[in-house]
């Protein structure tokens, strides 16, 4: 269905917990809740149906990281069966993802996100607390040997932090048929308000001037590029520098049952209160769409809620 703006919205990202294995610096997860308020599977699966009846298509899941839910491949597999749900898809931070690959896919998953912001090991232990990347590669390889016909890399590079393995990154995607996207640091925590420490897609381009855009585009949020020789490619994903608010197909379910219109805004709207009423669960959420904002001002400074309670 289309939002106020004519907008079309399809893709619905549900975070299915706030748990983390990991303590990204960017990611605010000092505002990280229980298990116990997380939706059963049950739940999850029938709040999709609601958002299938209002013309959502694809659904990504998310977290925090949705691997340390036991029943994760449960709700794969039951949002996957839901009549007019064409792809799912799931972020991870990867840590478990070499014994979670397989079952995946079996439940029906068609791709994923794995988040990887350094391929240097003293690097990538400042930025998330834990000494894991050994298993987050091995993850990845187990995603490209059991099928899953996308995988993407999504890193966000800091000024002086990590933003000297950019090139390394970028290596990946040279060997391997997959994509390596560099996302904007945005305003979810202290990290993110410091604009000095933000690397634009256009720096990077300035500093790779051998990556060329494609002319086929078939995504709204990420520019992509490619270079000789090179089997997969380079996305750049830039929120703050270069809005693509007018193009947003999203809303997100978070992992309280409530569902955030836009990343940017702290609203969120409850709808557990409607669960039980599908005609009023459906209606409530084509209300919530149609009144999707028409865009973020992250100029406006730091949002009070953190990623792991969104799902990025």
């Amino acid at each position: 269905m289309k939002d106020n703006f004519g907008r079309e919205i399809d893709y619905l990202r549900v975070s299915v917990t706030t748990r983390c294995n990991l303590n990204c610096i960017y990611c605010g997860k000092a505002d990280c809740d229980k298990k116990e308020q997380e939706l059963s599977a049950k739940t999850i699966i029938a709040l999709v149906h609601a958002f299938a009846r209002c013309g959502i298509k694809k659904v990504r899941v998310t977290g925090g990281e949705p691997l340390v839910r036991a029943d994760v491949c449960d709700i794969v597999r039951g949002v996957k069966s839901i009549p007019g749900i064409e792809t799912v898809a799931l972020t991870t931070n990867g840590v478990l993802l070499e014994q979670f690959a397989k079952p995946l896919v079996d439940a029906g998953l068609s791709s994923v996100n794995i988040s990887l912001d350094s391929t240097d090991g003293s690097t990538y232990r400042h930025l998330t607390g834990a000494d894991v990347l050994d298993r987050v590669l091995r993850g990845i390889d187990a995603a490209q040997c059991d099928g899953l016909s996308a995988i993407k890399i999504n890193a966000v590079l800091m000024k002086g932090v990590n933003d000297a393995g950019a090139g390394d990154l970028i290596a990946l995607a040279k060997d391997s048929p997959i994509d390596v996207r560099f996302i904007e640091l945005m305003p979810f925590s202290s990290v993110g308000e410091d604009n000095d420490k933000r690397v634009t897609g256009d720096e990077l381009l300035r500093r790779f001037p051998f990556l060329r855009q494609l002319e086929t585009q078939e995504t709204a949020t990420a520019r992509y590029y490619t270079a000789d020789g090179f089997r997969g490619r380079i996305g750049l994903i830039s929120p703050v520098s270069h809005k693509f608010c007018d193009r947003c197909s999203r809303v997100r379910l978070l992992s309280d049952g409530s569902v955030k219109p836009c990343l940017a805004f702290d609203d969120s709207y409850d709808l557990l209160a409607y669960k039980d009423d599908p005609a009023a669960l459906t209606a409530r959420i084509r209300e919530i769409i149609q009144a999707k904002p028409a865009g973020h001002d992250f100029g406006g400074g730091t949002t009070t809620h953190g990623l792991n309670r969104t799902g990025g």
